[in-house]
């Protein structure tokens, strides 16, 4: 088997995920773990690294979903990278159970030190019908698939007579008022507008776009007046911002909504169309370990990011991201914790690695701290809102701060370069609406013409 080909004989520092993280750390410390003759081994069923903060971009066809990726295999020359899941954590005995990609035998990797970068997972709710209707926004692939499909709704739509199916077809609904789930619905109408635009069938007043936000505001991590401006902003654009509001059933794309307040109906929606941006959660994973979790299934950090219990530090363990509760030092964090975002994660990563190299050397360990300086998020294309050093900003020249921070943070030279030449082009030629169509059953073309194709289904992503 392929697996024997793992190192077998060598010190082995394994990082588990090749997200913000995992990708960091592993990118830090491959070159110093390499010379003193041992090897890091990255263990992620994904080839790549997912800048998320670009997905919204990626579903709004400002970029292809290739562009917020980076490779691991390119730029962890020096490390060792397994395609496959890290499913149970033994660090009493120091082993990792795997389970590759093709679901084959899942086999144990022996560790000196591990690393847990495992990241979160959409947080959803036992809402009937959510699961088989709606989809997420944590994936790139999830992001090429509603671009494809909201391009596609357009299209079909434009040819429907009956109203109350052309109706559905060009309502769009988004469940979360945070940072995704705004600039998601912002990208999204904006691509959606130049793409009526472009269908002289359709008139833009045929699409509805709303936002589901269970809170009494959107965006906590902005003051509430800039919040407020930004759901004025929305609202000016035709976008249907529905606060203290709640998705109660989804059944068949038939949404039904409750009032937070009263628990009284708020209304019903029918759409083809369900994006859910409603938290995050940590990694299932982590209760197949032996290590310290914390009530939200976080795992338990210490300032300096090695997992620390009730008796103090656990020896050769470290954590850093959405999937740990990292104390908050410049006392911004809910709860004194850090919030799950790409920023804190990238940075913890850098301090995590320092101190697993100092450690190693016998060295003193730093403490994470950042004092975020402030938020920047696009609204669509010349669209913005930022809150930078304690001063709110909004339209064009906080689009160009969204930008430029993250044309910049995403990992590498070659990831930067390639962002900003496709965002230079989309301003020469325009936005590419057209659509790949089937891109989620390619199969069936070749299945039609043989006579297998399956029979059609209801439109759902």
């Amino acid at each position: 088997m392929a697996f024997t080909k793992l190192a077998q004989d060598r010190p082995r520092i394994l990082v588990v995920g090749g997200g913000y993280v995992g990708f960091t750390v592993a990118n830090k410390i491959q070159k110093a773990i390499k010379e003193t003759g041992g090897v890091v081994t990255v263990v992620d069923p994904n080839p790549y690294m997912t800048y998320q903060p670009f997905l919204p971009e990626v579903a709004a066809g400002s970029m292809e979903g290739r562009n917020a990726t980076v490779s691991l295999r390119q730029h962890l020359r020096d490390s060792e990278i397994v395609g496959g899941r890290v499913t149970k954590i033994d660090h009493a005995n120091r082993t990792a159970t795997v389970e590759p990609i093709d679901n084959g035998q899942p086999f144990e990797l022996t560790y000196d030190e591990i690393v847990i970068g495992a990241g979160a997972v959409t947080r959803a709710f036992p809402i009937p019908g959510l699961s088989e209707v709606a989809i997420g926004m944590k994936t790139v692939e999830e992001a090429v698939s509603v671009r494809n499909w909201v391009l596609e709704r357009i299209e079909v739509a434009s040819l429907l007579e009956d109203e109350d199916a052309r109706r559905r077809a060009l309502t769009f609904v988004v469940v979360g008022g945070g940072f995704a789930g705004i600039e998601t619905i912002s990208e999204l109408e904006d691509m959606a507008r130049a793409a009526v635009n472009r269908n002289s069938r359709l008139r833009t007043s045929d699409i509805r776009f709303i936002m589901i936000e269970a809170a009494p505001r959107i965006m906590p991590e902005v003051p509430a007046d800039r919040a407020e401006k930004v759901v004025a902003e929305l609202r000016a654009r035709g976008i249907e911002v529905l606060l203290n509001t709640s998705l109660a059933d989804a059944t068949d794309g038939h949404l039904q909504l409750i009032n937070m307040g009263d628990k009284s109906p708020a209304g019903e929606v029918d759409t083809d169309t369900l994006i859910w941006t409603a938290g995050v959660a940590a990694s299932p994973m982590l209760k197949n370990t032996d290590l310290p979790l914390d009530e939200r299934g976080r795992l338990r950090v210490g300032a300096d990011l090695r997992v620390t219990g009730d008796d103090g530090v656990i020896e050769g363990a470290w954590g850093a991201g959405d999937n740990a509760a990292v104390p908050d030092l410049s006392g911004g964090g809910v709860g004194g914790f850090c919030v799950p975002n790409a920023q804190h994660a990238s940075r913890q990563a850098v301090q995590l690695a320092k101190n697993l190299l100092a450690n190693r050397r016998g060295e003193a360990l730093g403490d994470y701290y950042h004092e975020t300086i402030g938020v920047v998020a696009g609204l669509g294309l010349w669209k913005g809102v930022a809150n930078f050093k304690g001063k709110t900003i909004g339209g064009p020249l906080a689009w160009l701060m969204h930008r430029g921070y993250h044309g910049t943070a995403i990992p590498t030279t070659e990831r930067t370069v390639r962002v900003m030449a496709t965002w230079a082009l989309n301003q020469i030629f325009g936005r590419d609406t057209s659509s790949i169509r089937h891109q989620r059953s390619p199969r069936l073309a070749f299945q039609e013409a043989t006579g297998t194709a399956p029979e059609k289904t209801k439109a759902h992503l």
